[in-house]
Parts: structure tokens; C-alpha cells; sequence
């Protein structure tokens, strides 16, 4: 869906290379760096939700507001001077879904724009250091159309109709529009573009539902990563597991485990040797409000965190659905 101020500034980095901590080229501490401090948009990375690939009847909008909270640590390499490192991440999301007829099958677009304010703080050759960045994150498109049990159907039709098994496919796309500044280590943005292949599958069983999902982030290279840099991503493997209970139509429960592996990142070549292998889980409750309005509250915690931020995350969304005439 997932900010000024120079403390980690350019004199603690340059003190960094002068100490030499992994070689004698410039370019070892800002590489050893990269991975530990790419916290803000790793946090909106970290990311479950139920119910993805859900079918709605064709002419259904859906309008989103929401606000996610993250707080919590960050997994650096022991050999670098920096420690107690800690973030809280606020994010607040605008977004709006349509739903339409794709050769007879049920598809959706959607289009999500975040807004960003974090506070990064750590101690970098044992003095505090903090950083703030706020401004407007990376817009994020996404795209899905049901391939197996998941006819268009006009809202009459859909009311009528019995759950059946549905097999689904999306691409999100995030697009980097966010607040960036290559003078900075730490950025609301990652200045690259970034594809997500999906698929999903949705199990109906009586009142209860299972949803499990796997997919694989890609990225281009950010050919400005601080002060000119070229910074890579390997692909970063998703897979997603639901269980959940509906107590009525928009009233119901899920428990919601991921697991992410690869993702390791280079810098002008070099490898970080930081491939992530974590794991996370949480619950997600909705609760209808009135009638087309609805209210999802979301809790996610670090299950298992090889490298990178381990995170607490709280979360609040408010939608809005509507038919077409």
C-alpha cells in the first residue's frame, strides 16, 4: 500500500570510510549501509492482506482511507558502528478500486497513494542520531482478473450466486513518485520502479474461508542512490497464507501469515549478502458500519527476521463501496 533533517549525516558516513570498516574504496560503507538504513520503504513492504482476491459483482467502486502504524527495530550487519536502531513509520492511504467485465471474467484496477511521516533514530559510532522524513510515498497500481470460478456478474447476479473455489492473477505496479532526495541514505521512496506478479487462491467452507497467495517483487535499479550510485535488488519471493471466519455479510475475522525470502541488494555490483527469510503474522477484523461503508482493523508482528526490520504494525481502514446506476 507504506521524512528531512541530516542527523546520520554525511559527516558520520565519511567518518565511517575513513575507519575503513570493510575495505579501502569509498563505496564499502556506503554498501554496508544501504540495507541497514532502507527502513521506510521496507516497512510498507511488509505487507498481509485477506481476502486479495476476493470477486465483487462488475460496477463496484470502492473508495479507501486508511492510516497504518509501524514501530519497531532494525537488523544491521554486527561489523558496522550502529546500533539500536528503531523506527516508527506513519502512513496514511487514499485509495480507489473498480471492478469490470475482462472476457467474462470479474477484474478490478486499483490506485492507492500514501502519505508518509517517519522518525528513524540509532547510534552511529556510539553517538544518537535521529532522522524525520514526511512527504507523499510511491503510488502503487494494481490489477487482478479471476481466471477460474469468478464469472462477471451484474450486483443481482452476484447476491444470487453460490461461493465457489476462485483462482485469480494481479500485477501491482509501484511507480516511484515519492519524496526523494539522493543526498539522503534514508528516503520516503525508493526511486524505482517495482513489479509484483500474483496468484491467488480462494477457498470457501461454509462460513469459513482460506486464502493463500504467492508472488515475487521485481525492481529496477536506482541509478541515483546516494550521490550517484547504482543500487540493485534481487527478485523478493511472497507468500501469503488466510484463515477466516464470516459471521455475516462484512462482518468477519481472519488470522493472516507471510513469509518473504530473497531480496538481496548491491550496490554498484557489489552484494550486501543481506537476503531476507522472515516471516510475520496478525489478525484483520471488518465490521460493516452502515450500509456500503465498512471499517477493517488490522495487527501484524515479526515472526521470524533474518535481516531487516522487524516491525510492529496497527492498522485502520475505512471503505466505501458503491454500484453504478
Amino acid at each position: 500500500m507504506w521524512h528531512g533533517g541530516a542527523r546520520f549525516r554525511a559527516s558520520s558516513i565519511i567518518a565511517l570510510q575513513n575507519r575503513r570498516k570493510c575495505g579501502v574504496h569509498p563505496v564499502c560503507a556506503v554498501l554496508a549501509l544501504a540495507g541497514a538504513l532502507a527502513i521506510i520503504p521496507m516497512a510498507n513492504a511488509q505487507e498481509m492482506e485477506p481476502r486479495a482476491f476476493s470477486v465483487s459483482p462488475i460496477g463496484t467502486n470502492f473508495l479507501v482511507g486508511g492510516y497504518t502504524r509501524s514501530t519497531g527495530g532494525v537488523s544491521t550487519d554486527p561489523s558496522l558502528p550502529i546500533t539500536n536502531v528503531e523506527a516508527v513509520i506513519n502512513s496514511g492511504i487514499l485509495g480507489y478500486q473498480r471492478s469490470f467485465s475482462l472476457a467474462g471474467r470479474a477484474a478490478s484496477a486499483a490506485l492507492l497513494v500514501p502519505y508518509v511521516s517517519g522518525d528513524v533514530s540509532g547510534d552511529v559510532e556510539e553517538q544518537s542520531r535521529r532522522v524525520s522524513r514526511t512527504g507523499l510515498g510511491d503510488v502503487r497500481l494494481r490489477f487482478t482478473a479471476n481466471l477460474v470460478g469468478g464469472p462477471a456478474l451484474t450486483p443481482a447476479e452476484f447476491a444470487r450466486r453460490t461461493p465457489t473455489t476462485t483462482l485469480g492473477a494481479s500485477l501491482t505496479v509501484v511507480a516511484p513518485t515519492g519524496q526523494y532526495n539522493p543526498a539522503q541514505l534514508i528516503n520516503i521512496s525508493s526511486n524505482r520502479w517495482a513489479f509484483k506478479p500474483e496468484i491467488g487462491l480462494s477457498q470457501p467452507i461454509g462460513n469459513w474461508f482460506m486464502d493463500a497467495s504467492a508472488g515475487v517483487w521485481t525492481f529496477t535499479d536506482n541509478t541515483n542512490f546516494f550521490r550517484g550510485n547504482v543500487r540493485s535488488q534481487d527478485p523478493l519471493w511472497t507468500f501469503e497464507l488466510h484463515g477466516g471466519y464470516n459471521f455475516h455479510p462484512g462482518l468477519w475475522l481472519a488470522a493472516d501469515a507471510t513469509y518473504y525470502t530473497g531480496g538481496e541488494t548491491s550496490v554498484n555490483g557489489i552484494g550486501k549478502r543481506d537476503r531476507q527469510a522472515n516471516a510475520r503474522y496478525g489478525v484483520t477484523l471488518s465490521v460493516p458500519i452502515v450500509d456500503g461503508m465498512s471499517v477493517k482493523l488490522a495487527w501484524a508482528d515479526s515472526l521470524i527476521t533474518r535481516f531487516g526490520g522487524s516491525f510492529q504494525t496497527v492498522g485502520l481502514t475505512l471503505q466505501y463501496r458503491w454500484f453504478d446506476p
